[in-house]
């Protein structure tokens, strides 16, 4: 796991081996290590340089780290070992960072891309809540919220991936308003867009015969009726 850490959290050595004759019960965490608040200031940081690919949905960003292991310890909570990584950006464009990660082991650049990669997951999770309606489900079971939101997101990527090839053909129109100029298609354009296809590709399967006593609905008609219905809907 890979988290933001306090740069006052509390961080010790390993408890020291217990001897045979040590009385009283096995001591949790060692001796207590500076906060990294202080290694920050301390001259004998050892600071190396660093470029992380995709900083935040961009380029390449080169940031200075520090980083070493110990043991995180809170009154009441089990001592875990952990990787502490310190961040600061050499140009000082944004305040000092840490973070945590439960291997001890794991590189400093596999660290830093899996931070910065929860980027583009949150902004899939506040999209969702404000677009699709994800965490207003009216269901009466967990069991059923758990099946809602994947369906949800499940249903988002088809329509979007369905989009995109209509949008490659020309086939994504966007409506207007005076009031709302916009330039570029909606998700509620995509999705009139897709019912829009699906439902013509399904008109041309007709599953009755022709019959003399029916009227046809002229073309223009139909259209309108079409787009008016995959709006609504």
């Amino acid at each position: 796991m890979v988290a933001r850490l306090r740069l006052d959290a509390r961080l010790f050595d390993p408890p020291p081996a217990r001897t045979p004759r040590t009385i009283g019960r096995p001591r949790v965490v060692g001796a207590r290590r500076p906060t990294l608040v202080q290694r920050l200031d301390r001259p004998d940081t050892p600071w190396r340089r660093l470029e992380v690919a995709g900083w935040y949905g961009g380029g390449g960003r080169v940031v200075e780290v520090a980083s070493g292991t110990a043991v995180w310890h809170h009154t009441g909570l089990p001592a875990v070992p952990l990787r502490w990584v310190l961040v600061r950006d050499p140009h000082g464009t944004f305040q000092p960072r840490a973070l945590l990660c439960t291997d001890a082991g794991a590189d400093l650049a596999e660290v830093l891309g899996r931070f910065v990669r929860r980027w583009s997951v949150e902004v899939t999770f506040a999209e969702a809540r404000r677009h699709l309606g994800v965490e207003t489900q009216r269901q009466w079971s967990d069991a059923a919220v758990a099946r809602a939101t994947p369906a949800l997101l499940g249903l988002f990527s088809l329509v979007a991936l369905r989009a995109r090839e209509l949008h490659a053909r020309g086939a994504l129109p966007h409506r207007r308003a005076a009031w709302y100029p916009k330039e570029k298609p909606t998700f509620s354009d995509a999705l009139a867009a897709v019912q829009r296809s699906l439902w013509t590709e399904a008109a041309r399967f007709p599953a009755s015969p022709r019959a003399a006593d029916r009227v046809e609905v002229p073309r223009a008609v139909l259209d309108r009726l079409t787009d008016l219905a995959c709006h609504a809907a």
